[in-house]
C-alpha cells in the first residue's frame, strides 16, 4: 500500500519532524476518539482529539484534548482571553479548518489559528492526533507538536 500523504504529513516531512503513521479501519463508522484508540491499540490517555471553537470576538481557536475528556468552555475562554467560546457547528468544520469531523488535525489547517494543547500532553513521551483524514493517525512527540503549532498548553479539560 502506498504511504498515505495528508497535508499534515506533508508538513511534518517538509519540516523533518519525526512521526509515525497509524491507520485503522473506519468501515464500521466508529470514528470517535475512544473507539480509534482501541483500534490502534493505544491508551486513550495518549490519543487526542482536535476541536475547533469560536470566541465571542468571532476569532477561531483550536483545542487539542485527550479523547476521553470534554473541553471545559470556561477554561478554554480564559486561555483564549475571550468572554466565552463555543464549539463551531459540525457542518462548519470543513469551512474553517479544511478538515472534516473525525479527520481534523491540528497540523495544516486552512489558516494558522491560535492553538491550545491540553497540559496533560506534557507528561507523555508520544501523543496521537489525527493526520487529517479519517482512518489515519500520527504519533508525535508532544513537544514537537506544541512547537509546530505554536500552541499554549493550559488545562482546558473538564
Amino acid at each position: 500500500m502506498a504511504k498515505v500523504k495528508t497535508n499534515a504529513i506533508r508538513i511534518l516531512d517538509a519540516k523533518k519532524i519525526a512521526y509515525e503513521v497509524l491507520t485503522y479501519d473506519n468501515q464500521d463508522g466508529k470514528i470517535d476518539g475512544v473507539s480509534v484508540a482501541g483500534k490502534i491499540g493505544r491508551d486513550p490517555k495518549e490519543v487526542y482529539k482536535t476541536l475547533v471553537a469560536q470566541g465571542a470576538s468571532k476569532s477561531i481557536y483550536v483545542f487539542v484534548i485527550p479523547v476521553e475528556a470534554e473541553l471545559d468552555l470556561k477554561k478554554a475562554a480564559m486561555a483564549a482571553g475571550e468572554k466565552n467560546v463555543e464549539m463551531i457547528p459540525v457542518k462548519d468544520i470543513l469551512k474553517w479548518s479544511g478538515y472534516i469531523r473525525g479527520g481534523c488535525s491540528p497540523i495544516g489547517m486552512k489558516k494558522e489559528y491560535k492553538t491550545f494543547i491540553d497540559e496533560s500532553c506534557l507528561g507523555l513521551e508520544n501523543m496521537v492526533v489525527s493526520a487529517g483524514k479519517i482512518g489515519v493517525q500520527i504519533v508525535i512527540d508532544p513537544k514537537m507538536l506544541v512547537n509546530l503549532t505554536r500552541a499554549e498548553t493550559p488545562d482546558v479539560r473538564k
